[in-house]
């Protein structure tokens, strides 16, 4: 049975990092942003050595220089990056090689979709016009996304919806941060969010938005 991808993003802490993995999630995100949940690679490195080997360990960057993106990646011992900004196809070029996985985050009726191919990304994250909002967008609204992409629905999405998210865009995976947070505190997780949230999301079982054939992305020939 086809189960999706859950990437639970915004996460602050080892405390945190460790429950998220210990719930189900198959990715922690770690924002490197000006956010308030930004992070620093110092505190980020020492996580990531903490947290078992089969979990995807994502940095996410927003109009930082390629150079910076790179820097952070290999120092904070990170196995992809996520560009949630208006990096271009020739900035993400240049950070490819320094990554076990890209991923490239654009929201719905961005020109950038027209030419995503050409960012060389192995997921497409469609987020809402304000990342980080917490805000829904129209799941109707997705053209623009090419069929054949790895699609990871982002904004807004909570335990209480999720599964009809799946069930309306039959994305390849699902990602939240404000929808699991402690309420008030954008900086933690509730754990019973974050259990909720990952069982929602399993339970749904979709097919995925794209070709038969193309299957989940293999993390182990990727050398992940």
């Amino acid at each position: 049975m086809w189960e999706v991808f859950v990437k639970i993003c915004g996460v602050t802490n080892e405390e945190d990092a460790l429950m998220v993995a210990a719930l189900g999630a198959d990715a922690v995100g770690f924002v490197f942003a000006p956010s308030p949940r930004q992070v620093t690679v110092g505190s980020v490195r020492d996580i990531v050595r903490r947290l078992p080997r089969e979990i995807v360990t994502v940095g996410v960057f927003r109009d930082q220089s390629p150079k910076l993106v790179i820097d952070t990646v290999l120092e904070a011992g990170l196995r992809a990056a996520q560009l949630h900004g208006h990096e271009t196809p020739a900035d993400a070029a240049e950070i490819r090689p320094y990554c076990q996985a890209l991923i490239v985050a654009l929201s719905p009726g961005d020109p950038a979709l027209e030419h995503v191919d050409e960012y060389g990304a192995d997921a497409l994250l469609l987020d809402g016009p304000n990342p980080g909002s917490g805000r829904v967008f129209d799941w109707s609204r997705l053209e623009g996304v090419p069929p054949h992409a790895r699609l990871i629905l982002a904004g807004g999405l909570t335990p209480d919806n999720v599964a009809d998210a799946i069930r309306t865009v039959r994305p390849w995976g699902v990602d939240t941060s404000s929808g699991v947070q402690v309420p008030g505190d954008p900086a933690r997780k509730d754990p019973r969010l974050v259990r909720a949230f990952v069982q929602a999301a399993r339970s749904a079982a979709p097919q995925p938005n794209h070709p038969e054939g193309l299957g989940p992305f293999d993390w182990a020939e990727a050398g992940l």
